[in-house]
């Protein structure tokens, strides 16, 4: 049974003891369920419950070696759904292939694992615990972590992908192999839209215009990075880059992801999130940054909107999420700028002027680029 114990700090927040999540009548199956996961020769010696939101709850673990050596851990547990066991195993697999790459830019992943809570199955991963800061690191070496990452994973099939569904958020993602990375995209945002048309409700308009995006500005815009000569090398990216999961280690301010979506794609993917408004890592700093350690893939003048397209896929995501969030009008009329631009409609004048009436400073902007 966990003592009632001092505050301890996570991402620059002070968590004190918080029973309330999961009484202690659960922790001795919490507790041999996570010495199952961590193996033989530990044993759980406390148990400190921190802030719970969202159906989620958070915990250090102290174990104690079969020596007396102590190490702490960190739990996150999901509260009981059918995607919980889904979710924490996308997460947990998509940190073990960056840590397998690059062993110092997350904390070690253990593995996953379920105990009871009143008769039913909660789902739990375990990591290594670290205190952190939840200050944005400088632009710089975070951009030289990143280009590292991109630069040198392989992916294991040689294609875009990754071998298990991992989630963006609560939202599962299409991550099949696939060796082109035009299809892959397609499918990846096609998903991405019918998880926000199933959350957020129906909408013609978008789902029109979203068609037209799909079948074809995907292929114009995206075909080009692997015609003529070129070609692009699936690189392991993070999947979910907003400030939220990254954090620096206090003390020595050593760059940390945590919360990974991971999969293999064009390495452009990653900063897409970072054109969303809403995040303090919009700051153009950043991006700036990064492209001085990755160049911008050729054709150069075409990256704006590569980046504009790949922010269209995280807008729908957090629109799925949110429901009458404005990043769904966001989405739209991105949508609409790249449609103009790549795929003017010939034949659609109905739709045209809906879009208009709907949206006029969309339309007008997408004239002027």
């Amino acid at each position: 049974m966990a003592a009632a114990l001092d505050p301890i700090h996570v991402k620059g927040r002070e968590l004190s003891h918080h029973p309330e999540f999961y009484g202690n009548h659960e922790e001795p199956s919490l507790a041999k369920a996570v010495a199952e996961v961590l193996g033989a020769g530990q044993t759980i010696d406390s148990i400190k419950w921190m802030e719970h939101s969202a159906g989620s709850a958070f915990a250090c673990i102290t174990t104690k070696s079969l020596d007396g050596r102590q190490k702490q851990y960190f739990l996150k547990c999901v509260a009981v759904d059918e995607a919980g066991e889904a979710m924490l195993l996308g997460e947990y697999h998509g940190m073990l292939e960056i840590f397998k790459c690059y062993p110092s830019l997350v904390p070690r992943p253990y593995g996953c694992g379920q105990f009871l809570r009143g008769g039913v199955p909660t789902y739990f991963l375990v990591t290594d615990y670290i205190e952190m800061s939840d200050t944005l690191p400088d632009p710089c070496e975070l951009a030289k972590s990143l280009a590292n990452l991109h630069r040198t994973t392989i992916s294991p099939s040689g294609r875009f992908g990754f071998h298990t569904t991992t989630w963006h958020g609560k939202v599962p993602q299409r991550v099949q192999w696939d060796s082109s990375w035009v299809s892959f995209f397609r499918e990846l945002l096609d998903y991405a839209l019918q998880k926000d048309l199933e959350n957020s409700g129906s909408w013609p308009a978008l789902e029109e215009i979203a068609s037209t995006v799909l079948d074809k500005v995907v292929p114009r815009l995206l075909g080009v990075l692997e015609s003529n000569g070129r070609s692009i090398r699936p690189a392991l990216i993070h999947g979910d880059l907003w400030e939220g999961n990254i954090a620096t280690e206090r003390g020595t301010n050593r760059i940390l992801l945590i919360d990974a979506a991971a999969y293999y794609a064009h390495c452009e993917m990653e900063i897409g999130m970072w054109r969303c408004q809403r995040h303090a890592i919009h700051d153009a700093r950043f991006t700036n940054a990064y492209l001085e350690q990755v160049p911008k893939d050729e054709p150069v003048d075409e990256w704006d909107d590569r980046n504009r397209l790949y922010c269209i896929k995280m807008n729908l995501v957090h629109s799925a999420h949110h429901k009458g969030a404005v990043e769904r009008k966001t989405a739209f009329e991105d949508m609409c700028y790249l449609v103009d631009k790549y795929a003017p409609l010939s034949s659609g004048m109905l739709l045209q002027e809906d879009l208009s009436a709907l949206f006029p400073q969309a339309v007008e902007a997408a004239k002027f680029h």
